[in-house]
């Protein structure tokens, strides 16, 4: 392993292009996180990584390839982890070798030189011990920078959304010491959950969600509470001492091409506040408006209705007749919620839906990587999420397969129970399962917390097909049945991002941005040009210092990393040659 890596870098320090490729097998891939091309890129083949090495050996100039360590478990011979240099930063790295060639290799940036981190041996010594008058309290300068930051200094970046993402964001860019304000428009932080329906818990596990920098208790539940983390997400933005406007909401914002800085319009607490930011981020999720699909006689419904974002839940529904239109997560959800309460509950199903059962994903799908006993094996959250990373997109399906194959084998009985009650299953176009779905699509799938047991069992029903109508009080289905309805609730999903783009900016730069999330499919259903990244997440886009940002707890964590760095670079004034910028093939 050693002495592929003494190879590597001797070609590579030469310049010699030719002798580098000889040292990767025919079928290989390169992903790199910001250190060779100040991008987020998948290079497939030997072709590729001949054009983004000659592209960027020249200013990157990378060296010192080191075995770090051994992977971890029986991969040991074939796997290992990496350090490396370029002229501008230290990074890390995973290898895959085949044969004695490279099969995949995932180079990541690390850190800037001259731009670490305070940490460790580095660290302040938060008070100055020499003793004199007027000294000022850890306290008074923080409410002083507070006071002054928007106002009187400006931001180098704006955070729009201060949800998970914008809030583990928030904590990088402090920690590199980048001025940064978060715009939310909840009361406080954490409230993107507490507003959600009662019953809310997290579907994905603890050792999954962590936050940037401080990790959950060990005795923290293995899936918590919406209030839980809301609370956590509160605490541990006054902890990391973010600049973050709560009861703020961004009305508008255009690019000043003379000054080269954005013009960001804010109400924060009724009062208009004018921010002149360098960078601008948007981090509102990983999707856009709620889509509330309009469906003949809605406005003469006579019973309640609403999208599910507006579900609250709880109350009584006793002898109450709903309707949920959806059968994925939000849905199943919001069944389980309104038959707790009393309510005759029947989902519409309009399209197949993947259902994984939650202990069969913790134990075939995520236990390797996130679980108490992949971390007693060594796989430590940051090495998880590198190990997950280092599988291009265009190779983790079939890695993937295998996993759901013994997944519809483990729970054989389950799935055809739900079938028995008419629910349309699938696994995937490709019977991927459900993380490529996610990736894809961002919707699709059910991780099954014991709704889908109300389905088998009957006490919700289930009814198959498209919505003809609503009348006063039921819904009409296509094939001319009916449903009776005191309550309708649309699970239906949400608009892409660049809705918020189209209307806080303008339409135009919404179409320049293009698509946001997916990575492009070869499939009928999702027709389009091969991304080898998800579109637009983490990386330059087509709008200049502008920024997209989101995804679970767990990307919003891993990837804020890269964003943050791309970001103080640029602040720094270093140079950040952008290798194959995406282009725009999708509008909004």
């Amino acid at each position: 392993m050693q002495a592929w890596l003494t190879e590597l870098d001797r070609t590579l320090q030469a310049g010699d292009v030719a002798a580098a490729l000889d040292l990767f097998d025919d079928d290989c891939y390169w992903r790199d996180f910001v250190s060779f091309t100040w991008n987020l890129k998948t290079l497939e083949g030997k072709a590729d990584i001949e054009r983004m090495l000659t592209a960027t050996l020249d200013s990157v100039k990378p060296s010192g390839w080191v075995l770090a360590e051994p992977a971890t478990g029986t991969a040991a011979d074939a796997e290992a982890w990496v350090n490396f240099e370029t002229a501008q930063a230290r990074g890390y790295a995973h290898l895959r070798l085949r044969n004695g060639t490279c099969w995949t290799i995932l180079t990541t940036m690390q850190e800037l030189k001259g731009f670490e981190e305070k940490k460790n041996f580095t660290r302040e010594t938060g008070v100055s011990h020499v003793i004199e008058k007027g000294r000022k309290s850890w306290l008074e300068k923080k409410e002083e920078r507070e006071a002054r930051l928007g106002y009187e200094e400006q931001p180098y970046c704006v955070i729009v959304g201060g949800g998970q993402g914008g809030i583990g964001l928030a904590a990088r860019m402090r920690r590199l010491g980048v001025p940064t304000i978060v715009i939310e428009k909840n009361a406080r932080p954490g409230d993107s959950w507490r507003n959600r329906y009662k019953s809310l818990h997290l579907h994905d596990p603890v050792w999954y969600d962590h936050l940037p920098y401080m990790k959950f208790p060990e005795d923290w539940p293995v899936f918590a509470s919406k209030d839980k983390i809301g609370d956590w997400l509160e605490h541990y933005t006054r902890i990391m001492e973010l600049n973050y406007w709560s009861s703020t909401e961004c009305t508008k914002a255009a690019f000043d091409e003379e000054a080269q800085e954005w013009v960001v319009q804010v109400v924060r607490e009724g009062k208009p506040v004018t921010l002149r930011p360098k960078q601008l981020v948007f981090a509102l999720g990983v999707s856009g408006y709620p889509n509330t699909p309009v469906f003949e006689g809605a406005d003469a419904f006579t019973g309640q209705q609403h999208h599910s974002s507006q579900h609250a839940g709880g109350g009584d529904w006793t002898g109450k007749k709903a309707v949920v239109i959806g059968s994925n997560n939000s849905a199943h959800d919001i069944c389980a919620d309104l038959w707790e309460n009393g309510a005759e509950v029947t989902m519409v199903q309009r399209s197949s839906t993947h259902i994984a059962r939650s202990d069969a994903l913790m134990d075939l799908a995520l236990g390797g990587l996130y679980s108490e006993q992949a971390l007693a094996n060594g796989v430590t959250t940051e090495k998880a999420d590198l190990l997950f990373a280092s599988l291009p997109y265009r190779i983790l399906p079939a890695a993937q397969i295998p996993v759901y194959e013994q997944m519809a084998e483990r729970d054989a009985e389950f799935y055809s129970q739900l079938e028995a009650v008419g629910f349309d299953l699938d696994f995937g176009t490709d019977g991927s399962g459900l993380f490529l779905k996610y990736l894809r699509r961002g919707s699709g799938y059910y991780i099954d917390v014991g709704a889908s047991q109300l389905l088998i069992d009957g006490r919700v029903s289930v009814k198959s097909g498209q919505l003809a109508s609503i009348t006063p009080d039921s819904v009409v289905m296509a094939d001319g049945s009916t449903l009776p309805a005191d309550l309708i609730v649309y699970a239906t999903g949400y608009g892409s991002m660049n809705g918020w783009l189209a209307d806080l900016v303008s339409p135009e730069v919404a179409d320049q941005v293009g698509r946001c999330w997916g990575y492009g499919s070869d499939t009928p259903k999702d027709p389009g040009p091969w991304e080898g990244e998800l579109r637009n997440m983490w990386k330059p886009t087509n709008v200049p210092q502008l920024w997209i940002h989101g995804g679970n707890l767990h990307q919003s964590r891993h990837y804020s990393n890269y964003l943050a760095l791309q970001i103080k670079a640029r602040m720094e004034g270093l140079e950040t040659p952008v290798f194959e910028l995406q282009e725009s093939h999708y509008a909004h």
